[in-house]
């Protein structure tokens, strides 16, 4: 900790940045969520956060605000500021410009291209940089950021309802409703916080979902449907409510040149990914997926893709919701299945687990994985 945050300051600014980050979620994807506070003599003189893909950055909005007054001030930003050009300038350049003398980072940047250049250019030009306060939060706050930045591969997030005793759905595979409308809104913030929704065409079929976020001001996300058969037909919500032309279906390459997908595409404005054989790898999805520029994906279900998500062991994150009802049908259908397992200390362990409450329900949110630059 350095000498001039003796008394926390530099954490109380950060805390407020990052709770301004979070209001881009939604709309910022596949850029990260970026919060800035520009303080002057103890005092907040212009706060602000990246609104809008392809609009101004945090930094450029929050400086504008604070105009000639930003000189001299310390600006606290929740990532390492751009050094590049991308859609807008280099946030640098406008913090090097304002007179801005010191800035505060929570994260510095992921991309292995760039990672410390914006920290040592503002050094260059004599503006201390204070690094990694609150690190751990402002990292958590871009996880699928992270991993797409580095990687290309979409961050895979879960979301499962499940009963006591680990059902999605009864035999004749009616699930509505398994938890509380509690519950289901925190379905809904991760339906808008994340860019796309993968479930099985079995889901579509018993369903028919929509979804979308359903959330004022939200951003639907893309609605991605695995059917190597290629099953689904226009009188389904996800091919028919189309009209954002945000629904991609993952078929077999077999069905390709096919009337089906021909009018799916020219009438419906479906995109497709086409992949060798049926049984499709999920990983090779993901692959696929992210070259659509979609850097995080909520997998919704059924069964089998939780299932097969599990085996590959490429879930990133997920929440579990258990609703307090009980099944008791060896018939109905389980949360995950097709495990071999030959002892307790092979299964598959949730890491960094946290618990919420909704009521009577409740909510296990796991992170197998974290990303951040080291």
């Amino acid at each position: 900790m350095d000498k001039k945050n003796r008394n926390g300051k530099h954490e109380k600014y950060m805390r407020i940045a990052l709770e301004l980050a979070k209001k881009g979620i939604g709309k910022v994807s596949p850029n990260p969520l970026v919060g800035a506070v520009i303080v002057k003599e103890n005092r907040i003189i212009s706060k602000g956060y990246h609104r809008v893909y392809g609009k101004a950055h945090a930094e450029v909005y929050t400086l504008e605000k604070a105009g000639k007054n930003a000189e001299d001030a310390i600006i606290y930003v929740t990532l390492e500021p751009c050094s590049h050009y991308g859609k807008t300038p280099p946030c640098v350049e406008k913090i090097i410009k304002s007179g801005i003398k010191r800035c505060v980072i929570g994260s510095k940047d992921p991309n292995p291209k760039v990672s410390g250049r914006g920290i040592e250019i503002l050094r260059k030009n004599g503006i201390e940089v204070v690094e990694n306060v609150l690190k751990e939060e402002c990292d958590s706050l871009n996880q699928d950021f992270f991993k797409y930045i580095k990687t290309g591969i979409p961050y895979l997030f879960l979301k499962c309802a499940i009963t006591l005793d680990g059902k999605i759905a009864l035999s004749n595979g009616i699930s509505k409703w398994i938890t509380n409308e509690k519950a289901r809104e925190k379905v809904l913030y991760y339906r808008n916080r994340f860019m796309g929704i993968m479930v099985g065409i079995n889901t579509v079929i018993y369903d028919n979902p929509n979804l979308t976020a359903r959330i004022k001001d939200g951003n639907n996300p893309f609605r991605l449907i695995v059917d190597p058969d290629l099953r689904v037909t226009d009188g389904y919500n996800v091919i028919k409510n189309n009209d954002d032309e945000k629904t991609v279906i993952i078929t077999s390459v077999l069905n390709k040149n096919s009337k089906k997908c021909k009018t799916l595409q020219e009438k419906n404005k479906v995109k497709f990914i086409f992949l060798e054989g049926k049984h499709f790898i999920i990983s090779d999805m993901l692959k696929e997926i992210g070259k659509l520029s979609i850097s995080s994906i909520l997998i919704e279900g059924g069964e089998k893709l939780i299932s097969r998500a599990f085996s590959e062991e490429i879930i990133d994150g997920g929440e579990i919701f258990i609703g307090n009802k009980i099944f008791g049908d060896n018939a109905s259908k389980p949360f995950v299945s097709g495990f071999i397992k030959k002892s307790i200390n092979e299964a598959i362990i949730l890491n960094n687990v946290k618990y919420n409450v909704y009521d009577e329900n409740v909510g296990m949110e796991f992170y197998m994985k974290k990303y951040g630059k080291k």
